[in-house]
């Protein structure tokens, strides 16, 4: 059974950083490209950032040069660091990845920026 578990999430004032981890668990997740995605409240989910079982990255240009991904597969778990922080990354963050062309997520960690 996939578990997606995301933490790291909080209140952060505008030019703050937060590290965001989703553990995985369930599927050889070193085989896997891992994405993060974004709901800000009214607004539609979003791609933030994805990693490649090899490593490659991409980014929303939104968040371009601010988040950087990575992943540790030896504790299947994939991080985004967010610095920079502006109000309008607040959101409710959520960890995806795609098996058999079904998507399985988490349960989101809520980042709200804020003076």
């Amino acid at each position: 059974q996939v578990q997606l578990v995301e933490s790291g999430g909080g209140l952060v004032q505008p030019g703050g950083s937060l590290r965001l981890s989703c553990a995985a668990s369930g599927f050889t997740f070193s085989n896997y490209k891992m994405r993060w995605y974004r709901q800000a409240p009214g607004k539609e989910r979003e791609l933030v950032a994805g990693i490649t079982s090899a490593g490659s990255t991409d980014y929303a240009d939104s968040v371009k040069g601010r988040f950087t991904i990575s992943r540790d597969n030896a504790k299947n778990t994939v991080y985004l660091q967010m610095n920079s922080l502006k109000s309008e990354d607040t959101a409710v963050y959520y960890c995806n990845v795609v098996r058999w062309s079904t998507a399985q997520w988490g349960q989101g960690t809520q980042v709200t920026v804020s003076s």
